[in-house]
């Protein structure tokens, strides 16, 4: 494994670390504890100390119950980020909290069940810029702060917003934040003009969300293929643009994968080869993956 320092923070995570979205049981699968613990295992026998997650994935902090219980005998070897924002209440329905006291109460059952006193990494979760422009928000959190419950402050920016995107990664300095979380891979490289140039004028470290395009660029799938309904990706991915987006990978993988890569190992390489980028936070359904994802260090 290798590490990198995200951006000014003076921590030093793997530069593959673990997603846990799916923790969340909205990739057509639930999780039981020996399941996720096995994930953790692997993790850690391949290096990785970071982990990626957020008060909404499941409900009642579901993801951080599950992270909370692997990692209870060895906190100290894992860097945790969260966020906070949203509460799942149940598959299709999530309610958004952004006032400071309502912050605040997640941030003690972020606490909870991380079974931790601190978290290394708060973030910002896909927030509007009314949500954002909220100075009572973030002299709360600096509270926290000095309190020692929060060491650092991202923002996990919307993928769906260019507005709130630019505009949140501009002013990410000026409430504090340190990191920036983004999507960007292969299939999407929007971040490449729209958050890089101000990460890098700013000194943010960059965490990269759906490395590969929510398994697409693992090469497993062909056109055809339609998730099913229990399956959040059916949201962002189905029909013909999911179609069109298979053939693209399929062109991908004949011209630029080197031959005896496994693809997933690649995406992970391809995004991490861009000089903005500290880490990839991949999702991994199995310990296998998680080692497969690990092995991307290896090319970087």
């Amino acid at each position: 494994m290798k590490y990198r320092e995200l951006g000014k923070t003076g921590l030093k995570v793997s530069v593959v670390g673990l997603g846990t979205y799916q923790f969340g049981g909205r990739w057509a699968k639930d999780y039981s504890q020996k399941e996720v613990n096995d994930i953790f295992n692997a993790a850690r026998e391949t290096g990785i100390n970071f982990i990626d997650t957020a008060e909404c994935y499941g409900a009642n902090h579901l993801s951080e119950h599950l992270i909370g219980n692997a990692i209870a005998n060895e906190r100290d070897k894992w860097i945790v980020a969260t966020k906070f924002g949203h509460k799942r209440i149940s598959f299709s329905v999530q309610e958004h909290h952004w006032s400071a006291p309502e912050v605040k109460e997640q941030l003690e059952e972020s606490l909870k069940s991380l079974k931790t006193d601190h978290i290394d990494l708060y973030q910002f979760h896909s927030g509007s810029n009314d949500a954002f422009n909220n100075d009572k928000l973030w002299t709360m959190l600096d509270k926290q702060i000095k309190a020692g419950k929060i060491l650092h402050l991202g923002i996990s920016l919307s993928s769906r917003n260019k507005d709130w995107r630019i505009y949140q990664a501009e002013n990410a300095a000026k409430v504090g934040v340190e990191v920036i979380q983004v999507l960007y891979n292969r299939l999407n490289r929007s971040a490449e003009s729209e958050i890089f140039p101000v990460c890098k004028k700013n000194n943010l470290g960059v965490i990269v969300r759906v490395p590969m395009a929510s398994g697409l660029l693992s090469g497993k799938y062909s056109t055809g293929l339609r998730f099913p309904e229990n399956d959040i990706r059916k949201r962002d991915y189905d029909g013909e643009l999911l179609d069109n987006l298979l053939a693209k990978v399929e062109t991908i993988k004949k011209d630029e994968v080197p031959e005896g890569m496994p693809m997933p190992v690649w995406a992970l390489t391809w995004v991490l080869k861009n000089p903005s980028v500290t880490c990839v936070i991949p999702g991994a359904k199995k310990p296998e993956y998680v080692r497969q994802n690990a092995s991307a260090a290896d090319f970087v």
